[in-house]
């Protein structure tokens, strides 16, 4: 908060002069052309109550799921006034330019840590240098970036992807055998988050890593469906007119399998736990379990969105001037019909 009030001050007194001016020579002028309607004024909160909160800007990449929904929400609950923060929040809408415009104004305004979740993995070399110019310590949470130099980034927080993607391909190696079916051929398809995003790269390595061991096993195509259900949808449909032998759906994320289990319900291919079309979804969000435990999805590889704790430790320990990790994974499961059930009703997300 201190960077902020010294910015404040700055603003006000080295401005006072063109301030007065503008006041003194022509209110008139300016009502009549609308020129207090196109300026806009980021004002730091002054506040003595404010003046010791630890001052936090956080960009996240955009609100495309309802895993990002519960992500946000845990961050928001975590760095709250109560708790000594001041929380500066960004929506990026999926749009890596967006985030570094943003931590640039982050920086502009000397918050005291910079926090965000990377659209996609590269690119982000020069704001990240900027930042450590400034000497702003950068969290990274979900995602990750692809960086030479880890000195640009103080730790990430965030799920093991890869991890995720092969306990999917090991839950279908147990599927089939309990169905006798590990020599039968095995059509897959798969519904890519978007390209390049930490999640579409470990999960696709992950998956791919077990798939490799069977010969019998035929990924028939891959396509991003962006994570949202619309672009899931859109993609599954035009899968089902090319392939009409589909054993597996793999999709990675509970948005895009959604959006895939209405176009098979519109084109009337069975799924699930007692259709042709065996579903494999990732993120386990609270609706998605509830279609687990009504045989919908077989199973739903977590990607635990509740990061917002393990953001206020590290800031903590920080601000102690003790020591932290480089990484932090946060603990996952693997949701089936038969575990299922003893978590919904305790779900927050």
């Amino acid at each position: 908060m201190k960077r902020i009030m010294e910015k404040g001050k700055e603003i006000i007194f080295g401005h006072v002069g063109i301030c007065i001016l503008l006041l003194c020579a022509g209110p008139f002028l300016f009502i009549s052309h609308g020129i207090f309607r196109e300026i806009e004024i980021e004002q730091a909160p002054f506040n003595s109550d404010e003046e010791d909160l630890i001052v936090v800007g956080v960009s996240q990449l955009g609100s495309e799921s309802g895993w990002r929904t519960a992500h946000t929400l845990s961050i928001q609950d975590a760095l709250t006034k109560d708790a000594g923060y001041f929380l500066i929040f960004n929506n990026a809408r999926q749009m890596q330019e967006n985030q570094i415009k943003a931590i640039r104004s982050f920086i502009s305004q000397r918050v005291d840590y910079i926090v965000f979740a990377p659209v996609i993995e590269s690119g982000w070399e020069t704001v990240l240098q900027e930042a450590k110019d400034a000497g702003i310590p950068v969290i990274i949470i979900d995602r990750m970036v692809d960086v030479e130099d880890d000195s640009l980034y103080t730790t990430w927080i965030g799920t093991d992807a890869r991890s995720e993607g092969q306990k999917a391909g090991r839950w279908l190696e147990r599927y089939l055998r309990t169905k006798d079916r590990q020599s039968d051929d095995i059509n897959i398809i798969v519904l890519q988050g978007t390209i390049g995003s930490t999640a579409e790269i470990g999960r696709t390595r992950g998956f791919e890593e077990i798939a490799k061991n069977h010969e019998n096993w035929h990924i028939l195509e891959s396509a991003t469906g962006d994570f949202t259900a619309i672009k899931g949808k859109e993609v599954m449909r035009g899968m089902l007119r090319r392939y009409p032998d589909i054993d597996v759906l793999v999709s990675q994320n509970d948005d895009m399998t959604m959006g895939a289990i209405e176009a098979m319900q519109e084109a009337g291919v069975s799924f699930g736990e007692h259709g042709k079309v065996k579903v494999i979804s990732f993120d386990a969000i609270h609706d998605a379990l509830e279609m687990v435990d009504a045989g919908m999805i077989n199973v739903d590889i977590e990607c635990n969105p509740v990061q917002g704790a393990y953001i206020d430790m590290i800031i903590r320990k920080l601000e102690k001037g003790e020591p932290i990790e480089k990484s932090y994974v946060v603990e996952e499961n693997v949701f089936t019909k038969d575990n299922v059930s003893e978590f919904l009703d305790g779900r927050t997300y």
